[in-house]
């Protein structure tokens, strides 16, 4: 086996994944070079890659989220792009991941649509919810009830 040198030691890579009818990954990738200062920027199919110093890559992230927050998601990634051992172009077809992704974005309209519906709440109409740490008792005639289910 071949040792492993990093290349870009000390920095972080982090995928900004976009799914919104407003901005697509190129409009993200335009601002992301904008202000990258030093910072790598990858534009793929479903975003963006960004590699360099954490708080460099923070500070972009957090500039182009606000173009659509409810519909920017961020997520780490523990390559930088073009890394040998997870390039595509080395180990042919998809790289590990891809489809892990590709799963995950049939998802992220969901959660997109929840966070803009919790922002139309009023939420001093909203109660808080159960505390977690405090033990709630089951109702007898709920228990009764379980107990006789599982006899018959």
């Amino acid at each position: 086996m071949t040792r492993y040198t990093p290349v870009y030691a000390g920095t972080v890579t982090r995928y900004v994944i976009v799914e919104s009818f407003e901005i697509t990954p190129a409009d993200l990738a335009v601002r992301a070079y904008e202000i990258a200062n030093g910072v790598m920027i990858k534009e793929t199919c479903f975003g963006l890659v960004i590699n360099g110093p954490e708080t460099d890559v923070d500070r972009v992230i957090a500039e182009i989220r606000k173009a659509d927050p409810d519909h920017i998601f961020v997520k780490d990634r523990g390559f930088p792009p073009g890394d040998a051992r997870r390039c595509r172009a080395n180990l042919g077809g998809a790289r590990p991941g891809y489809h892990g992704i590709e799963y995950e974005m049939t998802i992220i309209p969901y959660v997109s649509h929840g966070l803009e519906e919790i922002k139309k709440r009023d939420l001093s109409s909203i109660p808080p919810p159960d505390d977690p740490l405090q033990p709630h008792a089951l109702d007898i005639e709920k228990l009764k009830k379980l107990m006789e289910s599982q006899e018959s």
